[in-house]
This record gives C-alpha cells, sequence and structure tokens, in this order.
C-alpha cells in the first residue's frame, strides 16, 4: 500500500491540532516505536504534542511544526513500506530535511544514481545497507560525488565527509563504474609519536587508518572486504605511498587532508588518472602539522577554487550527525578560538 494511503481527515476543531490516519496498524506500531519513543523524538526536535489513538495520530502546536510533523511521519511510514526499519538516526535525518527523504525504490540496482536523482532520491546502495545524506549539505555533498571527477568536503568532524566519500566508492565500485577504491590518509602523529608504536611499518600505520577500515565495514561483508584487499581491489594506505603512481579506474579518497602538505596535495592531485573520481576530504580545525608548516588543503581551496570542474562542499556544525553534544562541543571551541 503506497504513501497515498495515509490521509488527513477534515480539520477538526481545534484549529490547533493535525490528525493523521494509517492503514496499517502494524507499520503504525514501528513507525511510534518501542514505548512511543519515535514520537518522543519528533516531539522534542519539533516541540509538538503527539497523541496516539488505534490507528491516529493527533499532532498539536503551531501549524508550521504541524506541516514538519506530518512530512516526517509520512516520509517514515513510506520507509517502513519499503521494508527498512527506522533508527533514531533516520528520524533526525527526516527532521533535518523536512520529510523530504522519503521511501526508497528497491528495485533500483546499485550504481544506477542518476535514474534515483531524477526521481528527486539522494541515496546511496552499498551491499549491506542504504545510506541516505540526513541534511541539506550532504545531500549537495553526495550528489557533488557522482557527479564531479573531483570533489571536495570541508567541514568539522561527525559530518559524514568520509563515510559518505566511501559509500558513494563502493556503491561505483559494486555497479562496475570503477576497478578499484583507493582510500589514504596522511601518517601524521596527532600529539603522539609513530615510532614508539609497536610492530613493523604496518602496525604502526594501520592504527591511523582504522576509520576507513571501520566505513568499509558498513558498507561491505568483512570477508569481501578482505578478499578485496588481497586482491588489491581495495587499497587503504598512507598518503607517501602514493608518489609515482598514475591512479586509473579508481575511486580515490584522501581523508583528513590538512594534514597534507602543500607538495604532498599536488603531488596526490596529479595522481588523477583516466577513468577514475577523486574526493578529498579535511577539517581545517584539527591541522595537525608542526608550527611552520602550511597545510595543503588550505592552498588546494585557494588555487582550484576557480576551476568549474572540481566540486568545493562546506560543511558547519548544523550538519554533524553523531551524537547532539558533538555540535555544541563544536560551536563552543569555534566561538573561542580568535582566527574563526
Amino acid at each position: 500500500m503506497g504513501i497515498d494511503a495515509l490521509s488527513t481527515p477534515p480539520k477538526t476543531e481545534d484549529s490547533n491540532e493535525t490528525l493523521l490516519e494509517f492503514p496499517d496498524n502494524r507499520l503504525l506500531i514501528d513507525l511510534c516505536g518501542q514505548f512511543d519513543r519515535n514520537l518522543a523524538q519528533i516531539e522534542h526536535q519539533l516541540e509538538v504534542q503527539i497523541l496516539r489513538r488505534g490507528n491516529q495520530i493527533r499532532v498539536h502546536g503551531d501549524s508550521l511544526a504541524r506541516a514538519q510533523t506530518q512530512a516526517v511521519l509520512q516520509a517514515l511510514y513510506q520507509r517502513l513500506e519499503t521494508g527498512r526499519a527506522i533508527e533514531a538516526g533516520d528520524i533526525d535525518g527526516e527532521i533535518r530535511l523536512g520529510g523530504s527523504g522519503g521511501g526508497a525504490d528497491e528495485q533500483t540496482p546499485a550504481g544506477d544514481q542518476m535514474e534515483l536523482f531524477k526521481a528527486g532520491k539522494i541515496e546511496i546502495k552499498t551491499r549491506k545497507k542504504l545510506v541516505v545524506p540526513r541534511t541539506e549539505a550532504q545531500s549537495a555533498y553526495v550528489r557533488a560525488l557522482f557527479e564531479k571527477e573531483l570533489a571536495f568536503g570541508i567541514g568539522p568532524a561527525g559530518t559524514g565527509k568520509t563515510y559518505l566519500a566511501v559509500a558513494v566508492g563502493v556503491n561505483m565500485f559494486i555497479g562496475g563504474h570503477v576497478d578499484r577504491i583507493i582510500l589514504s590518509r596522511p601518517a601524521v602523529e596527532a600529539g603522539e609519536k609513530l615510532g614508539y608504536l609497536p610492530g613493523d611499518m604496518k602496525d604502526k600505520v594501520d592504527p591511523y587508518m582504522q576509520p576507513l577500515y571501520d566505513a568499509l565495514g558498513d558498507f561491505l561483508p568483512g570477508k569481501q572486504v578482505a578478499k578485496l584487499i588481497e586482491e588489491k581491489r581495495i587499497e587503504i594506505a598512507p598518503l607517501a605511498f602514493m608518489r609515482g603512481r598514475t591512479l586509473s579506474r579508481a575511486f580515490v579518497v584522501l581523508d583528513e587532508a590538512q594534514n597534507a602538505t602543500t607538495m604532498q596535495m599536488k603531488m596526490f592531485l596529479t595522481r588523477l588518472g583516466e577513468g577514475s573520481r577523486m574526493v578529498i576530504t579535511g577539517d581545517r580545525s584539527q591541522v595537525d602539522l608542526p608550527r611552520g608548516v602550511f597545510s595543503g588543503l588550505h592552498d588546494a581551496e585557494k588555487l582550484l577554487k576557480g576551476i568549474g570542474d572540481i566540486s568545493f562542499n562546506y560543511f558547519t556544525s548544523k550538519d554533524v550527525v553523531r551524537h547532539p553534544l558533538v555540535a555544541k562541543i563544536i560551536d563552543a571551541y569555534d566561538g573561542a578560538d580568535p582566527a574563526k
């Protein structure tokens, strides 16, 4: 049964109330969540009061908040109709996007993103999960990753810059658009000495690469990731290992690019080969380079911004999709930093 099955009965006597009816009571139970916790989250974030009775939900509040709540509830219900569960992050995403995220067309093959874009949907299909942007900035960023051969994602921690880039890389890989995924980071010490870590070079470097392994593990089965790494169809390596290579038919991500020097950034950007896509992500507020060494991300942003084929996408604390306290922490630090 489609989203059209949702109905809004005639206006009740209370002009501050919106009444919604949902035809499938089983889906309505999932929509509300255990102990109505999903409704409680919507109430808290949109500052409305939601009352449930039978297959009806009554929303009390000002007209704008009620309209937003209706759009969010309808989008979440449509998500349930496609067989997808609802988590707290999904609710937060629908609220941020005003309920425009909607449900996925499960018949759309992985990799066929342009058809989804034409249908007004911004989502990324991988082997393990469907990834949906949760803010307008994330949606614009994902679109740029599919449409541009070189894209930058710049903003604070927790805004999904690397996570979404890896998701797009996996989508394009399983769709046959690229032959390899190459993920890289500068092995720069954030207050710790690399040389004191135990083991050989791989053992020393792997902790710096762990966030990239974690992202891959969200989108591909663990055994498949291990096999692809063994076959070198997925590579996770420090930035220094990129020198002298031409990266053709590959989806290439440089993470933590604020810790690349100007020369390293130039070296990396010029690795771009035929049929490849490259994504550069970084946070200008977390530079760990030695004093006096300039960030290659800053220089690249300044030098390349006039090139139309390159996309620059920016995030703020409003795009943080981790714990809500993270956004407040970022704002507090930014407010105390005279350089901001």
